[in-house]
């Protein structure tokens, strides 16, 4: 199945998230609100699934920097 905005329909895109959240509690704690969020901005078509990925890499990435930094000054 293609996932891009243009080749689905809200419900498609509601079911594919809703779909990914079930199997992520399988083996973790509840989504957080800003994963909700970025699921939201997906199933809305206002964001396709590939710049909401990078926002999240950028997010943990800036995260990452924050502990060395943390790690570096300890």
């Amino acid at each position: 199945m293609n996932y891009l905005i243009k080749d689905t329909t809200k419900e498609e895109r509601q079911k594919l998230v809703y779909k990914a959240l079930g199997i992520s509690l399988t083996g973790a704690d509840k989504p957080s609100e800003k994963a909700l969020y970025l699921a939201n901005l997906y199933i809305e078509g206002k964001k396709e699934l590939s710049e909401i990925q990078e926002l999240i890499v950028k997010e943990y990435q800036k995260w990452l920097m924050i502990l060395i930094h943390m790690k570096m000054v300890h």
